[in-house]
């Protein structure tokens, strides 16, 4: 009953905890999915100029037009494929009726694994032939070296060293007991690369346009930001253009009515509030015959608050004395930039976003800050407590071998062989229940017979091992018979000696 309600608080602490992240998920996927939007309509004036541009020169036009409906058909494949995805996911968590927008199994841990990785009908492999097969195509389009590594590192399927370390693929990575909320904001992520990667190609094409062959009737202002969701705290950047200009022409670049002073139209701003906001201006260059053209520029983009996420490795709280793995990670931040601070205890680094924390005193709150370089400085991503807790009792056990190169834990309560009690050298105490197996170290016991007479007899040993006394009174059962191992004394890693208060009924078969 004990170990019952403990796992129920865990599985309460767990969704008390995790209710935040899962509300962090759904606002960003809210900012990705309007960014998505945003250059979707910008990519759609691209291909309307495009189709107008073949009207009227179809001869100069129609290699770059070609190539734009290619682009056009691989993005719109993988961006579809991506939402049929997020569909699936959440209608496996919510049922034939389930909404994108109003998601009620965010928590669900099952939807995306079964989607993705279950066994003949998961959609990974899939997805991540079709990521790898559109990113190799895409990139032969792109003549920008740094363009290129964006696009590359965007829609790259390399799998993170801690992914390795665990034996685990790209898709497994990515989705296997991945909340349903984090699964969707993932594919969301990946339709606002595929669009970012569409856009970029589609300004390259029509920078390869003639200028005489568009400038007469179709001129346009284009801004080419480096992401459209920026963190609170980090940099907009973005390069403002006009689209087939003569690059011996340069434009002068207003934002709002203050003239840019770059000499490549590049422009960036600090974001200290979050929020949706808008890039307007305009754009003048001359004409052939001196004239001033004039072309309004307006790009939308939305700063979101820091997010960063610490979880115990194994458990939604931590056990004073003892180990406790934590790891650590912000999205869009590289593990081996972020910093991470323990307000009491000790905390220990293995590796980029793993660490072991030791808290010193029960029920003392235990704080972790964490800090990530973000734009050449050091900026202050969150804060996370956890209650710390004293390890639980373990339970004792009699190890024994399977006969086939295992081990089997008897606990009591069901007939074991006196045999297998001869041959087994002594007790151990864990605590196994299914969440943990913290091994505790055993430094006395007792065994509690009862004779014909209905007399108890106890046989105690100083250490986990059977005395020879115990040894004899086991030889002298007989089928059937009963005895009890109790005040169980065991010291756990956490360095507590204590006295367990039940006992073990072992039944003799």
């Amino acid at each position: 009953m004990i170990n019952l309600m403990y796992i129920v608080l865990m599985a309460m602490l767990a969704l008390n905890v995790s209710s935040d992240v899962l509300n962090g998920f759904s606002l960003v996927d809210e900012g990705l999915n309007r960014s998505t939007s945003n250059a979707s309509t910008q990519n759609a004036a691209i291909y309307a100029e495009m189709e107008e541009a073949m009207k009227q020169n179809p001869e100069k036009v129609r290699q770059w037009y070609q190539k734009a409906e290619q682009v056009k058909q691989m993005s719109d494949s993988l961006y579809d494929f991506a939402q049929e995805l997020k569909l699936s996911i959440v209608r496996e968590a919510d049922g034939d009726d389930a909404d994108l927008n109003n998601i009620n199994g965010k928590e669900n841990l099952e939807a995306a694994t079964h989607v993705m990785l279950a066994p003949s009908v998961g959609q990974g492999q899939a997805l991540f032939d079709a990521i790898n097969s559109y990113r190799t195509n895409v990139v032969k389009m792109v003549n920008d070296p740094a363009q290129k590594k964006i696009i590359e590192d965007n829609l790259s399927t390399n799998v993170p060293l801690k992914g390795k370390a665990l034996g685990k693929n790209w898709q497994e990575y990515m989705f296997e007991n991945t909340p349903v909320a984090a699964a969707v904001t993932l594919l969301t992520k990946l339709q606002n690369d595929v669009r970012y990667a569409e856009g970029e190609i589609l300004h390259q094409l029509v920078s390869n346009i003639d200028v005489k062959d568009v400038r007469v009737n179709e001129i346009s202002a284009f801004v080419i930001p480096s992401s459209q969701t920026v963190v609170q705290g980090g940099k907009f950047s973005a390069n403002i253009i006009m689209a087939a200009v003569d690059t011996t022409a340069r434009p002068d670049i207003y934002v709002g009515n203050t003239l840019l002073k770059s000499s490549n139209g590049h422009y960036e701003t600090i974001c200290n509030s979050i929020g949706d906001f808008t890039l307007k201006g305009y754009l003048e260059m001359r004409n052939g015959d001196g004239e001033t053209i004039r072309r309004e520029f307006s790009q939308p983009y939305t700063v979101v608050q820091p997010s960063a996420t610490v979880s115990a490795t194994l458990m939604n709280m931590l056990y004073a004395g003892y180990q406790n793995p934590v790891s650590v990670s912000v999205p869009g931040v590289a593990t081996n930039k972020i910093t991470l601070t323990m307000s009491s205890g000790t905390l220990t680094k293995k590796s980029d976003g793993e660490y072991i924390a030791v808290p010193t005193a029960v029920g003392q709150d235990v704080t972790f800050t964490v800090t990530a370089q973000n734009e050449g400085r050091q900026q202050e991503m969150g804060k996370f407590t956890f209650h710390v807790r004293k390890l639980p009792d373990p339970s004792p056990y009699i190890e024994y071998s399977d006969g086939k190169g295992g081990t089997n834990r008897y606990k009591g309560g069901t007939p074991i062989g006196k045999q297998v009690i001869l041959s087994t050298p002594g007790i151990a105490a864990a605590i196994d229940d299914g969440l943990l197996d913290i091994p505790f170290r055993v430094t006395g016991f007792e065994t509690v017979f009862t004779d014909n007479m209905g007399n108890s007899l106890v046989e105690k040993s100083g250490s986990a091992q059977f005395t020879d006394r115990q040894r004899e009174m086991f030889r002298r059962l007989s089928r059937g018979k009963r005895f009890n191992i109790s005040r169980v004394h065991a010291v756990g890693p956490d360095g507590i000696e204590r006295t367990l208060p039940y006992a073990m009924e072992v039944i003799v078969n």
